[in-house]
């Protein structure tokens, strides 16, 4: 009898073992699944931070109910310690076992910085200096940048494409820079396998990157770009001045407060194409695709001249004389909107 009572005891308590196991089984398997708080907090992960103390921070945050449920799946998963470093996002609705995949995978915050075109160096460094969550280092200047992207030391102006680029939590900028000049490098070099035999004035890549730098600062609209190389080829092949007005304001620098003058257009600089022939020694901006492709596949046409007429787009002519009655008309059209 004894015997029997004893049996049954081990089996009550091996029934209630086994119950509590499927009760503890059945609970965290609802945690791990059951959607958890969100914020619109960024949440980083410093390097070297274990799983142990993010959890806690998250629990005692109330974005997670139990952090010792999250530590407990990843002790089953065997990811402890394979969560990586970095800023997360954690959103409405996401699970615990979605979270731990997202700290596994490093599926971290993309920033986004964008660089428009027809900016300068001086306008892009400006912007990256004070760009949230950028690593600046003060080393970095525009006159020794390539030779710091193991370039041999040349003018950066030009060189960096421009776009919107995707960065993470403390990424150096000279990393996101290497990224811009790579860029630019391999959109150039397309659109130089793509010239065509009106840009023959060309001769190297740099040269059409120059010129394109000027087409980006005079273009107002997209289906003007060609016909604006094409003046600007037309007038080289003529030995004619460029004369550009970006280019001078570019070689004023910091003396151009917004006005150019007639003494603007006189005073000496390297980049005056009013007093110098040729294309200036370097770009003047950073130039985009569709004008790339401008500088090397200029428009057949015999323009010479094109004026401003004060809504984007431009007027073009052929003869000195037609050009000037065009810009008596839209001078004295912007002169009357102005008062």
């Amino acid at each position: 009898m004894a015997l029997m009572t004893g049996r049954l005891v081990v089996v009550t308590l091996a029934g209630l073992a086994l119950v509590s196991t499927v009760i503890i089984v059945s609970r965290y398997l609802q945690a791990i699944s059951t959607p958890i708080n969100g914020t619109d907090q960024p949440w980083v992960i410093e390097p070297g931070e274990s799983l142990f103390d993010f959890s806690v921070e998250l629990e005692e945050q109330g974005v997670i109910p139990d952090g010792l449920t999250l530590q407990l799946l990843a002790a089953i998963r065997g990811d402890s310690r394979r969560i990586k470093a970095g800023e997360y996002r954690i959103t409405k609705g996401t699970t615990l076992s979605e979270l731990l995949d997202q700290l596994v995978q490093g599926d971290v915050i993309q920033r986004r910085v964008t660089i428009p075109e027809g900016w300068t160096i001086r306008d892009l460094f400006k912007t990256l200096k004070t760009t949230p969550e950028i690593r600046w280092n003060s080393s970095l200047k525009p006159e020794s940048l390539l030779e710091q992207l193991g370039q041999p030391s040349a003018p950066a102006e030009g060189w960096f494409f421009p776009d919107t680029y995707l960065y993470t939590r403390n990424r150096n900028a000279l990393d996101l820079l290497k990224q811009g000049y790579q860029r630019m490098i391999k959109e150039l070099d397309q659109a130089w396998e793509r010239k065509t035999p009106e840009s023959h004035l060309l001769k190297t890549p740099y040269e059409a990157l120059i010129l394109a730098s000027i087409i980006e600062k005079e273009a107002g609209r997209d289906d003007e770009r060609n016909l604006i190389s094409a003046v600007f080829h037309n007038r080289l092949d003529k030995k004619m001045r460029l004369q550009s007005d970006p280019t001078v304001i570019y070689g004023l620098g910091d003396q151009f407060q917004g006005d150019l003058t007639r003494s603007h257009l006189k005073q000496d600089t390297p980049y005056n194409s009013y007093t110098h022939q040729g294309l200036p020694p370097t770009p003047i901006a950073l130039p985009g695709q569709a004008s790339l492709l401008a500088a090397v596949q200029p428009a057949v046409s015999k323009a010479l001249y094109f004026v401003a007429k004060g809504d984007g787009s431009h007027h073009f002519s052929e003869r000195l004389d037609d050009h000037q009655a065009a810009v008596r008309q839209f001078q004295t059209k912007k002169a009357m909107t102005q008062q």
